[in-house]
């Protein structure tokens, strides 16, 4: 039940050479939003580790609980009420992210007036400037999706505990409640990949943005985890979801 929201961007480290005279060009307005947008995502990001490690302590709870046996019912309502508190901490760092999403998007949408200012000798500048709106649009309603999604999941999670701290509790009640989790949680799988593909377009239409824009810009890779590549990162989500996906009422 370990999910990363990844976003990957681009780290770059920007050159800007022979500005106009006369201000900045149309060109260059829309990067200094698009890289303002970048910095705003900061917070989003910084959720990322903490978020993962939140769920790896619930989902370790949560096997002891089900390791237990009835005469342990004590221990059991213990358990059930710490994996409950790690799951509110989970929504709260939820909603950083969203802040930080939302921020970043309303600093992305000041380019929309600006995309008509770009001269009609650049047609190609302007045209990727356009898809790149598209894109970033997309991309916000997929997170949109994800953050209802995921938010959908950890409240389920939530009933849950609250299930197992009753001792009357039925195996089917248990059985049935497991498979909305585990439903849940497919819901999410779907919606991360969903976003990690439109970051990943959104990131390459904005390189030929600026190429095409004539902007001199030097692209720096990040490593790490969470500054490494969407694919790279989509691929170890998976090899987590294959094994950490699905609740089972072992008991």
């Amino acid at each position: 039940m370990q999910f990363r929201k990844i976003f990957a961007p681009i780290a770059i480290l920007f050159v800007l050479l022979a500005a106009c005279s006369d201000g900045p060009s149309a060109e260059e307005q829309i990067y200094e939003h698009l890289e303002k947008a970048v910095t705003l995502e900061d917070a989003f990001r910084e959720q990322q580790q903490p978020i993962v490690e939140l769920e790896q302590k619930e989902q370790e709870l949560y096997n002891e609980i089900i390791n237990l046996s009835m005469e342990e019912f004590d221990k059991i309502q213990e358990l059930s009420k710490e994996a409950s508190t790690l799951a509110d901490q989970r929504l709260e760092k939820l909603e950083l992210e969203k802040e930080s999403i939302d921020a970043a998007k309303e600093e992305f949408d000041k380019i929309d007036e600006l995309i008509e200012d770009i001269d009609e000798e650049k047609a190609d500048a302007k045209e990727k400037a356009k898809a790149l709106d598209e894109k970033m649009q997309q991309r916000y309603d997929a997170y949109q999706n994800l953050y209802d999604v995921y938010k959908e999941a950890v409240a389920y999670d939530k009933e849950l505990y609250e299930m197992l701290q009753n001792e009357e509790l039925k195996e089917e009640e248990l059985r049935e409640q497991i498979d909305k989790v585990n439903e849940s949680y497919k819901k999410v799988i779907e919606a991360n990949q969903s976003f990690n593909t439109l970051t990943e377009e959104y990131n390459t239409l904005k390189k030929e943005f600026y190429e095409a824009a004539g902007l001199d810009v030097e692209y720096e890779e990040q490593e790490g985890k969470e500054n490494g590549s969407a694919e790279e990162n989509q691929d170890n989500q998976e090899d987590q979801d294959s094994n950490d996906t699905e609740k089972d009422t072992e008991e």
